[in-house]
């Protein structure tokens, strides 16, 4: 081999060389910009799924206090209902014992106790 044909094949090597880095640095750029994207694009999902994940959450608790909500109304009317029976009869009650206290005041001349009384009283509710 001549003196310029060794040039030519270390010129042919240096060359490959060079293009073999120039492949091997374009190809690490094009991996950490897919790896930057990639990364980026998880940080988005991330993001979106936690803003599900809260609107769920939010949702959830805002029909879980409608249920409360209408449970204790359920339960106050119920009771309420209940209590206004109750006072209904505790009227009656009264207004019948000032019924007979006044017509045996007027009938006796004594006073009459509630101890000298017998009275048998059951409240429907």
């Amino acid at each position: 081999m001549t003196l310029q044909a060794e040039e030519n094949v270390a010129a042919t090597k240096i060359q490959a060389w060079w293009r073999g880095q120039l492949v091997r640095r374009t190809l690490l750029h094009a991996a950490l910009r897919a790896w930057i994207i990639q990364c980026w694009w998880r940080a988005v999902l991330a993001r979106e799924l936690d803003n599900r994940r809260r609107t769920m959450l939010l949702l959830y608790s805002r029909q879980e206090s409608a249920v409360v909500k209408l449970q204790a109304g359920a339960r106050m009317w119920r009771i309420r209902r209940c209590f206004c029976r109750a006072r209904a009869a505790a009227c009656i009650i009264q207004a019948y014992w000032r019924w007979y206290a006044n017509r045996t005041r007027k009938l006796r001349s004594n006073h009459t106790t509630a101890e000298h009384l017998e009275i048998d009283i059951k409240i429907l509710v």
